[in-house]
C-alpha cells in the first residue's frame, strides 16, 4: 500500500512547470516508490509518460553511448523548431540518474534540443553525485527537491496514528492546547526519536525487525556511498560518523577528529563533506557580529534522522534510562527547525565565558533564540539575558520534551 509523502502534491504541481524535477536525498528515504507512484498516476491518466532505470546496465550502456540513446525506451519528442514541433509532451521518468557518466551533459542536451516538449523527473540517491555532476551549464534548467526521512507528522501517518496527527495540527497551531492524548503523544515522540524516520523502519511493528532495518540501512550507507565516493580508508570514515554520532549537538573540532582517526585535515573535511551531501548530517554555524567573545569558529554537528544516530551507536534502548536523552531531543528540535526553516538561517551561540544558546533562527524577518531543555525544571535564563545585551531585538523560548509551565512542549515547535 503506498502512504502518500508531503511532497507528492509539490512534486505534482512542478511536474507542469518546464524546469526538469530533481529529486534527491538518502538511500531508502523512498525516492524510487515517490516516482514510479506519480508516474503511474500519470499513465492512468492517460499522459504521455515513460520510465526507466540508470541502475539497468543496458540502458546505462546506451545512456552513456547518446543521450538521444534514451529514445529506444520513449517516443521521442517532437523537435520545437519546427512548425510540427507541438505535439504533446512526453514526460520521462529517469531512477538513479547520476549513474550516467555526465548527467549533466545529458540533462543540457536533452533540454536544450526539446524544450518544453520534453519533461524529466529524475532521482539521484545523493547531492553528493549531484554536485558534482550538476554544474553550472543546468542552472535555470532544474529544481532539486530533497525527500529526507519522515518527518514527525508524516511518522504519525505511517504509524496508522491519523488521530495524533490530527492533535498535532491543533497543538501546533495553538500553543496553549493540552491533548487528553498527550501521553500517548510523548510515547511515540519517544519512538520516533529512538528509530528515527526511515519510512520502512516506521512501517514495521515489532521492534527488534525495527532495529535490524536501521542496521541494514547504516550498513548501505557506509558500504556502498563510501565505496561511490571513492573513500579508501572505509574504517576511518566509519570510526568518524560513530565519533560524530555520539557529539550531536556538539562542537566539531577538526584538529581533534585528525589526531584521533590518523587521518590529515584535509581527509577529514572530505570525509565531512561525503556526509552531508549523503543526507546524514548538517554542520551548522555559530552566530556572531564578529564581537570579541564570540571566537569559535567550528561548527556544531546534528544528524538528519536519530535512528541512523542511534544505529552508528547501537543504541537502541528506551529514552527513560537514556544518558543521551537530551541529545535526543535537541537532534528532533533541530530536525523539526531544518523543516520549518533554511538551514542557513539556524545557528547556535557561545562565548568564550560559557554562555551558549542552543539555537539562534534569524531569517531577516523573523528572530528567535531557542534553547532545549529534556526536564522543564532546568530552564534558565541566564546566557539568553547576556546575548540580549547584544541582539535585543530576539524572542526567546525554552522547549522541553513533557508539558511545564515555564517551557513550551517541543511538539508544539
Amino acid at each position: 500500500m503506498y502512504i502518500e509523502r508531503e511532497i507528492h502534491s509539490t512534486l505534482i504541481k512542478h511536474i507542469g512547470k518546464k524546469e526538469y524535477t530533481i529529486i534527491t536525498g538518502a538511500r531508502q528515504t523512498g525516492k524510487t516508490t515517490l516516482i514510479t507512484r506519480i508516474y503511474s498516476k500519470m499513465k492512468s491518466a492517460g499522459e504521455n509518460v515513460f520510465y526507466l532505470s540508470f541502475e539497468n546496465p543496458e540502458v546505462l550502456n546506451d545512456i552513456n553511448e547518446d543521450p538521444e540513446n534514451v529514445f529506444k525506451y520513449s517516443v521521442r519528442p517532437a523537435d520545437p523548431l519546427k512548425a510540427e514541433g507541438k505535439n504533446k509532451r512526453v514526460i520521462l521518468f529517469i531512477d538513479e540518474v547520476q549513474y550516467a557518466d555526465n548527467p549533466s551533459g545529458f540533462l543540457k542536451y536533452l533540454y536544450d534540443k526539446y524544450l518544453e516538449n520534453l519533461k524529466i523527473v529524475a532521482t539521484g540517491s545523493s547531492a553528493f553525485y549531484l554536485d558534482s555532476s550538476f554544474k553550472d551549464s543546468l542552472a535555470g534548467r532544474k529544481r532539486i527537491f530533497i525527500l529526507r526521512t519522515l518527518n514527525f507528522e508524516e511518522f504519525l501517518h505511517f504509524s496508522g496514528r491519523d488521530d495524533l496527527s490530527d492533535v498535532l495540527k491543533t497543538m501546533r497551531a495553538q500553543p496553549d492546547y493540552i491533548s487528553l492524548q498527550k501521553n500517548e503523544m510523548l510515547e511515540k515522540l519517544a519512538e520516533y526519536m529512538v528509530y528515527g524516520g526511515y519510512p520502512a523502519v516506521v512501517l514495521e511493528k515489532d521492534y527488534d525487525e525495527k532495529t535490524e532495518r536501521l542496521k541494514e540501512i547504516k550498513n548501505a550507507f557506509l558500504k556502498r556511498d563510501v565505496d561511490e565516493a571513492g573513500i579508501i580508508n572505509s574504517n576511518a570514515f566509519r570510526k568518524m560518523a560513530m565519533l560524530l554520532s555520539a557529539q550531536t549537538g556538539s562542537l566539531v573540532n577538526k584538529n581533534e577528529l585528525s589526531n584521533t582517526l590518523g587521518i590529515d585535515n584535509k581527509t577529514v573535511e572530505r570525509y565531512l563533506l561525503v556526509m552531508q551531501k549523503c543526507f546524514h548530517i548538517e554542520l551548522i554555524r555559530p552566530y556572531t557580529n564578529n564581537l570579541r567573545k564570540e571566537l569559535t569558529k567550528m561548527p556544531m554537528v546534528y544528524f538528519y534522522d536519530n535512528g541512523m544516530r542511534n544505529a552508528l551507536l547501537k543504541r537502541f534502548y528506551p529514552i527513560d534510562v537514556r544518558e543521551d536523552k537530551g541529545q535526543l531531543l535537541e537532534n528532533y528540535v533541530f530536525i523539526r527547525l531544518a523543516e520549518k526553516f533554511d538551514v542557513e538561517d539556524i545557528h547556535f551561540w557561545r562565548t568564550t565565558d560559557r554562555n551558549e544558546i542552543d539555537f539562534i533562527i534569524d531569517t531577516g524577518m523573523e528572530k528567535q533564540a531557542v534553547e532545549v531543555k529534556f526536564d522543564c525544571r532546568h530552564r534558565k535564563n541566564k546566557s539568553f539575558e547576556r546575548f540580549s545585551k547584544d541582539y535585543p531585538d530576539f524572542s526567546f523560548q525554552t522547549l522541553s520534551y513533557d508539558f511545564g509551565e515555564n517551557c513550551l512542549q517541543v511538539l508544539k515547535l
